[in-house]
């Protein structure tokens, strides 16, 4: 079956940085685009950061030149590493996979809780 487990998340202060890791099993990792959806209470789910199979990355206007995604394909895993954060970061935060055919195919994570503050 496919499992998308998350781990990384915790308390930060504003600044401060955090490295969350999805380990993937079940699905064929070469062909599937990965991603970080977050989601503050209140709001709506948002996307943060992804990578397709292929390496291409895309980001959040918000979080762009302070988080960065990557992939490794020998470990089946997708990391984001979150620098520079804010108070709005705060989130539990997702993994997200779908096979690069098909984006009506998506698996999520369980999440994993982000809170930064002082």
């Amino acid at each position: 079956q496919v499992q998308l487990v998350e781990s990384g998340g915790g308390l930060v202060q504003p600044g401060g940085s955090l490295r969350l890791s999805c380990a993937a099993s079940g699905i064929t990792f070469s062909i599937y685009t990965m991603g970080w959806y977050r989601q503050a209470p209140g709001k709506q789910r948002e996307l943060a950061a992804e990578i397709t199979n292929s390496g291409t990355t895309n980001y959040a206007d918000s979080v762009k030149g302070r988080f960065t995604i990557s992939r490794d394909s020998a470990k089946n895993t997708v990391s984001l590493q979150m620098n520079a954060l804010m108070p709005e970061d705060t989130a539990v935060y997702f993994c997200k996979a779908h096979p690069y055919y098909n984006t009506r195919a998506n698996y999520w994570g369980q999440g994993t809780q982000v809170t930064v503050s002082s």
